[in-house]
């Protein structure tokens, strides 16, 4: 049914929405009194076929690749595109680990004044005596925060290893900070002059599952830390991580990845290698590349497309430190761009869930009470005991036979003492892990069954996760898994993807892992149209109020107003949960002011996982934010008693985005759209 506006100028009174109730279930229109809003034209959806072209040009792209566990950036000049730069080797290192990016770790000092960050951060930490380091504030992994937040605002706050409390906003300010500071050095040494910050543009990386507010949360971050400014948006994109790798596993040449599947011997690699030795040969040759940053890109699609056919599709499973991010594409020939075929799904899957498992078996063995005051009473030393065991994480493999030693620091052993009344070694025994031991050098001995159980709950969670994607008759017929990421260098992860779907496709990592979403990222910064189709993640819409229809409308619902019977909190759907949406399809409404001469609307956006919703009081539909219409500065001379604001919404693109234009006057409406404050 249409829902047309009537000719009473009241009847889109915006002011009901800027002091609406912020639950969903009870109704704006009804609580004040007032009709609501009612849209002027139908619902219809727009096609473009292309997005606005973008004026401004930049001289070279940046990505940062913010992860949870390690983060890093890369380069490319826009004149030379198919030469990716990685950022200048970090200063540190962890034995056992390459240092190709750098822990996601920052330090203030006592006074919350930005210190360091990543190695230099966790070295100087470990440096302090234990006294002082109680008054400085580090933090690490805290970017899983803006995914486990629920109701994430610009004042969620953050909790350093000392207990205290920081805005999480300034942290990841800081942090991307430093890392425009980092590129722009970089830069302007290789320049050989300064180089400007409006040179460059900026790509972030963040998961496919993030919700809106999350996305917002960090371009926030951005443009408080000068990488761009709300009036100059366009020079930051927000990339999505998965995607980001399947830009760049586009380009793959047989010698840069490994397959773990039996169809085919790749680069060397047959079959009866086991997974880890293969992966160990590429590592090698990686390593021995690794003096040169830079990275050729195919202009061509690279061997591994020529076995698709147009219409293939794949997955990219992106198993990070945080989470796991699904990501299904299907290639569009001849120009190989990708259209998303389900939308994004995952989960907290990443290898952080590893050391969680490793913490639940400290406090098994030597008691919640004490890790908890380890940790505060501790901290330097907690995060150096962290460290031993992500070395001994990454040598963990399905066929070892050695145990493997952590070595745990001298304060653990004497704090422990001086807590309980005995020994570290007496608290072993005692303790019913009996795969855990004691070994006399000040280590705990851990059998690979010990090891192999820790990683159990994260990788089951990822198989079971894929099980579900696998089952979707969009992802029936996938010919190739690509797996991506960080925590898909660990042999266990791969030889349970490997053994669980080895037989419905084929499984590919690329070499060098770690990097390949930051190289593309970079790649998706030269091109932010190589992914013509993606799907919404949720059913986005507003609160109307329809002519009230007997019979097909509930009774609760009914509002008369001036004569004329209206249905109120009709939910007016923008796009649904898992509809496919072009780059520059627009979703248009026009809105129309209580009065002429009001000057802003504000409208509620309520969201929804569910396709089927018919008002916004239903279950499971939330308020999720706001589309601001400044119309201070549209008006002419001669205002119309009837002013029509038209609103083009685009939701193909990695963050919701919207325009608006003032009809009588054709001039174009400032528009806010806020998952954030809200």
């Amino acid at each position: 049914m249409k829902s047309w506006c009537s000719h009473t100028p009241s009847l889109c009174c915006p002011s009901f929405v800027e002091t609406a109730p912020t639950s969903a279930y009870s109704s704006p229109a009804r609580s004040l009194g007032d009709t609501g809003i009612t849209p002027l034209s139908p619902s219809h959806i727009l096609n473009d076929a292309d997005p606005v072209s973008e004026q401004q040009t930049f001289l070279v792209v940046v990505a940062i690749d913010f992860g949870t566990t390690s983060s890093g950036y890369a380069y490319s000049f826009t004149k030379e595109p198919e030469c990716i730069h990685v950022m200048r080797r970090w200063e540190g290192g962890d034995p056992g680990v390459s240092n190709q990016k750098t822990p996601t770790t920052i330090l203030l000092t006592p006074e919350r004044k930005f210190h360091s960050f990543g190695y230099a951060a966790r070295d100087f930490y470990h440096d302090l005596d234990p006294n002082e380091a109680k008054q400085w504030l580090y933090l690490e992994k805290f970017k899983m925060k803006l995914h486990t937040t629920g109701d994430l605002t610009m004042d969620t706050d953050l909790t350093a290893a000392n207990g205290k409390k920081v805005k999480a906003l300034e942290i990841f300010t800081y942090a991307l900070q430093y890392f425009k500071e980092q590129a722009l050095k970089e830069l302007s040494d290789q320049a050989g002059s300064d180089f400007e910050n409006s040179d460059v543009r900026w790509v972030i990386t963040v998961p496919a599952i993030w919700k809106q507010p999350a996305k917002q949360f960090m371009r926030e971050a951005a443009y408080q830390a000068g990488l761009a400014s709300p009036e100059n948006s366009e020079q930051l994109i927000i990339a999505l991580e998965p995607e980001a790798a399947s830009i760049y596993c586009r380009k793959l040449r047989l010698h840069q990845m490994i397959e773990l599947s039996s169809k085919a011997v790749v680069n060397g690699y047959s079959a009866s290698d086991t997974v880890g030795a293969g992966f160990a040969q590429a590592k090698e040759h990686v390593r021995r590349n690794r003096q040169s940053r830079t990275f050729l890109v195919e202009n061509v699609i690279g061997e591994i497309w020529s076995e698709l056919e147009e219409g293939d599709k794949y997955v990219v499973v992106d198993s990070g430190g945080g989470t796991v991010d699904l990501t299904v594409h299907q290639i569009r020939l001849p120009e190989g761009h990708l259209k998303e075929l389900y939308k994004a799904t995952g989960g907290p899957y990443g290898s952080l869930g590893v050391d969680y498992e490793f913490e639940k078996l400290l406090c098994k063995i030597f008691g919640e009470d004490f890790i908890e005051q380890f940790k505060i009473k501790r901290p330097a030393a907690w995060v150096d005991l962290m460290i031993a065991f992500e070395s001994r994480k990454r040598a963990a493999a399905p066929d070892r036979t050695n145990p493997l030693n952590i070595t745990l620091p001298f304060s653990f052993i004497d704090y422990y003492k001086k807590f309980r009344g005995h020994s570290v070694e007496h608290a072993l025994r005692k303790s019913n892990v009996d795969f855990v031991k004691w070994s006399s050098q000040g280590m705990l001995r851990m059998s690979p069954d010990a090891m192999n159980a820790l990683f159990k709950p994260t990788i089951d969670s990822i198989i079971e996760h894929l099980r579900d994607l696998f089952q979707k008759p969009e992802v029936s017929t996938v010919k190739f898994l690509f797996l991506v990421g960080g925590f898909a260098e660990a042999p266990l992860l791969q030889q349970a993807v490997q053994a669980a779907f080895g037989d419905k496709c084929r499984i590919i990592i690329p070499q060098d892992v770690g990097l390949t979403i930051l190289k593309g990222a970079v790649l998706f910064g030269l091109d932010p149209a190589v992914i013509k189709v993606r799907r919404s993640p949720l059913t986005y819409g507003v609160g109307v109020l329809n002519r009230y229809v007997e019979g097909k409308h509930p009774p609760e619902k009914l509002l008369v107003k001036d004569g004329t019977r209206w249905c109120t909190d009709v939910f007016d759907k923008f796009i649904s949960a898992d509809q496919s949406v072009a780059l520059g399809e627009l979703v248009k409404r026009s809105y129309t002011p209580a009065k002429p001469s009001q000057l802003v609307i504000i409208i509620n956006i309520y969201s929804s996982e569910n396709d089927d919703v018919s008002f916004i009081t239903d279950p499971g539909v939330k308020k999720c934010g706001t589309l601001r219409l400044d119309l201070t500065g549209t008006s002419g001379a001669a205002v119309p008693a009837r002013r029509e604001i038209q609103t083009l919404m685009q939701f193909g693109d990695t963050e919701i985005k919207a325009t608006a234009v003032d009809i009588a006057t054709s001039k174009s409406v400032k528009v806010g759209i806020d998952f954030l404050n809200y």
